[in-house]
């Protein structure tokens, strides 16, 4: 059958760079698919074409998926497309589907048992706990255990070394190094493995038992791979295993749409796809379908700023109708304020995103509250298990109770960091073995006036709070106590403070409170939802994949939407700066949800990065045309002879290689430090000298540099190309 028979027959209905994608079927292929552009129909398609058009075995072709709901999704769209009688035929896997397939060939051909596998999370997590407690002295908090297994599943999928391990960052609390070595070392004890090791188990059967290999290639000849920029190095190593010398591997992803590097997803594996498959073909689908022409050219003009990523530009298929708008609110109480009066008047689709989890817990309680259907995408009951939501309850049961030595235990050395007790443990076993409280007790255990002064004094103040509203009673212990410097030195934000205050504004005290808090956590737990409310709630990382009419997209301040601001990317080191990239890729999946209408919602009293440099990039193309057209006519053929891999010298930073660029600025890399530069400094730069810079152009490029490289900090400094 040919290919235009094929599309006649199941009235597909393809664009011509759909198409090309489709007819692609020999050799390795990646389909960089821009948000909306349709890359599942396309998958499908090709999918079916192999089959049905050319003939293809379905028992030679498999399909990789991210999750097993993808998969599900995936398999139900191919048989919505070609018909029922295809279901069970073509094989559709996750990876850890494939690598236990691979591991089942091992103990045929070896006779040997392997690891039995840890498919239950809750007994993964007992082991992290008891491994967190040999190491830590104590057990953990949920909230630690998920820390934990996060890093764990992070240093296992990006496949470190010893020499990496050693030199990995940890945070703060949480020695994942060791951790994981002895996590590790159970594991083998037990001759166990979870699915991060089913992963590696299979990459080392391939590379050591040939025989498997071929036996996994022959039976595959064709494999296609669904979101290709979430999956992690060893994902990679093993699909490039599996492709083999054939290589008829065809990817769709995109690097700009790369979300999860929590999870070691590696975007990287995409942008060196030429390089570890000779002669691959490099295709784009780069038309936005799904919204509206303001929202595609203004995420654009945000993403193309991004250093690591392929060369492509995203364009709308729709007209513009609907102006992108950004809301200033005076503070967090207006914006739930407001989310609420949009909730009570919403009659279409409608998604609020968000960054955290812990964004929604205030508005869910506000929705409640007023009676609101709403639907909560993904519920996530961290936030109750956070050691900071637990070190503030506790503080709470502890001023109700003062004989409950378990709060005691928790947070008196966090609320009183300048008069520590040194055996907490002893001052509880007193209060138990006399029946006093903790407070008596400590008096009588301490021997420093300082210590037994300030237990005095934090009693006083715990009996206060009783009387006080929740919110100001949570203020008065960020304020009048040492809690807040405690966080500080954890290089903890308070903002889980505030929004803590937000829910206890409407209780008139503390023991409310916590009542509050259990109802809210049994709720979320529940997973209570109205699948049909139009009113919807998700984090950016749940809604990846999805499009909704209108969009709001929450919090957009610096310290939450970007997490860490960067005010001067140009000294970052490689790691916070693909930290950094990320942060904006997950800005431009959020504001690429929306269809029609779309709304950023920030603070009056808040710096807000994202929002600047979104809403001031609408404005700079008027300035770039006026600067290349008449500032600097040569501009536009100077930009030409800028490449990758050309090495430059700079006045103040010495020698660097370009890495990547844009069209406005490039990437260097000097030693160890990759810093952004931008192209219109460096082409003054490359023909004035210093007496000339002070001169006619130096305020013109003072005030471009002002104007349209405000977000940048980079000093002048002549720089010019280095001659072979």
């Amino acid at each position: 059958m040919t290919f235009e028979e094929f599309r006649e027959t199941y009235k597909l209905r393809l664009t011509e760079t759909q198409a090309e994608a489709v007819r692609s079927v020999e050799g390795p292929v990646l389909l960089l698919a821009v948000p909306g552009s349709g890359k599942t129909t396309v998958l499908v398609s090709r999918l079916g074409y192999m089959i049905i058009g050319c003939g293809i075995p379905p028992s030679s072709v498999l399909t990789m998926t991210y999750t097993v709901a993808a998969t599900k999704d995936m398999k139900n769209r191919f048989c919505s497309f070609f018909g029922e009688e295809w279901r069970g035929i073509v094989e559709f896997r996750t990876i850890n589907g494939v690598c236990a397939k691979i591991i089942r060939a091992y103990e045929r051909r070896t006779g040997r048992k392997a690891f039995r596998l840890i498919d239950d999370e809750r007994e993964s997590a007992r082991l992290i706990a008891s491994v967190w407690k040999d190491i830590m002295g104590h057990m953990p908090e949920e909230a630690e255990i998920r820390q934990t297994a996060t890093g764990i599943t992070y240093i296992k999928n990006m496949m470190y070394s010893e020499k990496e391990l050693d030199g990995l960052r940890e945070a703060p609390g949480i020695p994942i190094r060791k951790l994981y070595r002895r996590y590790c070392e159970v594991m083998r004890n037990q001759r166990a493995m979870d699915y991060d090791d089913q992963m590696l188990y299979a990459h080392r059967i391939l590379r050591k038992h040939p025989q498997i290999l071929s036996e996994i290639q022959n039976a595959y000849r064709y494999i296609c791979v669904d979101e290709a920029q979430d999956t992690s190095r060893i994902q990679h190593e093993i699909i490039t295993l599996l492709a083999g010398k054939r290589d008829n591997l065809f990817m769709v992803g995109d690097e700009d749409q790369s979300i999860y590097g929590f999870r070691a997803a590696y975007p990287k594996a995409l942008l060196v796809f030429e390089e570890k498959h000779p002669g691959a073909k490099l295709l784009f689908m780069e038309e936005n379908f799904r919204s509206d022409a303001n929202i595609v050219e203004s995420a654009e003009r945000f993403i193309c700023r991004n250093p690591s990523r392929h060369e492509k530009t995203m364009y709308a298929a729709r007209p513009p109708r609907y102006a992108v708008t950004e809301i200033p609110i005076s503070d967090r109480i207006k914006q739930y304020d407001l989310l609420l009066q949009i909730a009570l008047d919403c009659t279409e689709e409608t998604a609020i995103l968000y960054r955290n989890n812990a964004s929604a817990i205030p508005l869910i309680d506000l929705l409640e509250r007023n009676g609101v259907s709403y639907q909560l995408r993904m519920p996530e009951p961290s936030f109750f298990t956070n050691h900071i939501v637990l070190d503030l309850m506790q503080t709470f049961r502890l001023a109700y109770n003062p004989r409950d030595t378990e709060a005691f235990l928790r947070v008196y050395n966090k609320l009183s960091r300048h008069a520590p007790i040194r055996n907490p443990q002893k001052v509880c076993e007193t209060a138990k073995t006399f029946g006093i409280t903790v407070w008596e007790a400590a008096v009588l255990t301490e021997n420093r006036l300082s210590v037994r002064l300030y237990v005095k004094s934090l009693e006083r103040k715990l009996r206060a709070l009783k009387k006080k509203r929740a919110d100001r009673a949570i203020a008065f212990i960020q304020r009048k106590t040492d809690y807040e410097s405690y966080l500080y030195s954890l290089e903890e934000s308070p903002q889980k403070l505030r929004l803590l205050a937000l829910i206890g504004r409407f209780e008139p005290s503390p023991q409310h409170f916590l009542n509050r808090m259990r109802e809210l956590k049994e709720l979320i737990v529940s997973g209570k939802r109205n699948e049909r409310a139009s009113f919807i709630l998700s984090t950016v990382h749940s809604a990846k994949g999805l499009e909704y009419d209108t969009v709001y997209l929450m919090d957009v301040i610096d310290g939450v939407f970007p997490f860490e601001p960067i005010d001067n990317p140009i000294n970052l080191f490689p790691e916070d700066m693909a930290y950094y990239e990320e942060e904006r890729r997950l800005f431009y999946v959020g504001i690429t949800r929306a269809k029609n209408h779309l709304y950023l919602l920030r603070y009056d009293d808040y710096e807000s990065s994202f929002c600047d440099e979104f809403f001031q990039s609408q404005n700079t193309d008027d300035m770039e045309i006026q600067f290349r057209q008449i500032v600097f006519p040569g501009y536009i053929d100077f930009c030409k002879r800028i490449q990758n891999g050309m090495e430059i010298i700079h006045k103040k930073f010495g020698h660097a290689k370009i890495i990547a660029l844009n069209e406005h600025f490039i990437f260097a890399r000097f030693e160890d430090i990759i810093r952004a530069l931008p192209l219109c400094e460096l082409y003054a730069f490359a023909l004035l000298d210093e007496k000339q810079l002070f001169g006619a152009y130096a305020d013109t490029v003072k005030k471009l540099r002002k104007e349209f490289f405000s977000h940048v900090n980079v000093q002048m400094y002549p720089i010019k190309i280095k001659k072979n």
